[in-house]
């Protein structure tokens, strides 16, 4: 099996920690002064944060975890909700050529997530007037 590196540079080492242990569900497995790293159980994923003095924002477009099923989107963002997140949804959005049920988090540093769901690939990038957003 091989697992993505994604190596995210923080500006608040602490506060990241906080959000991404609620995110991935589970606690890192190294974390040092200026580090950390995890490795969740359920994502072919090795995460690593990397503390810089200064970070601005959504430096690349997003990231996003792509679940099996919508019922795993709402299970999802529940989940987070309850944690206290505020997640903006987009329901039967058509996006990055599929039809999508999603909803987008925001970690410390501004850097966006979505976890969603793809429900058919379509001929268009984004179709203005599909997302209904309710779940």
């Amino acid at each position: 099996m091989m697992k993505t590196h994604i190596g995210l540079n923080v500006s608040d080492l602490h506060a990241s920690i906080d959000f991404y242990t609620k995110i991935f569900n589970g606690e890192p497995v190294k974390v040092k002064a200026d580090y950390a790293k995890f490795l969740p159980d359920h994502l072919a994923l090795n995460f690593t944060l990397n503390l810089k003095d200064e970070v601005k924002g959504n430096q690349v477009g997003h990231f996003g975890i792509q679940v099996d099923s919508l019922e795993e989107v709402v299970s999802q963002k529940d989940r987070l909700e309850k944690l206290g997140f505020f997640a903006r949804e987009e329901m039967n959005t058509n996006c990055c050529y599929a039809l999508q049920d999603k909803f987008w988090v925001t970690d410390p540093d501004g850097n966006e997530w979505e976890f969603f769901f793809t429900k058919q690939d379509t001929e268009k990038a984004d179709e203005p007037g599909m997302a209904d957003t309710r779940l």
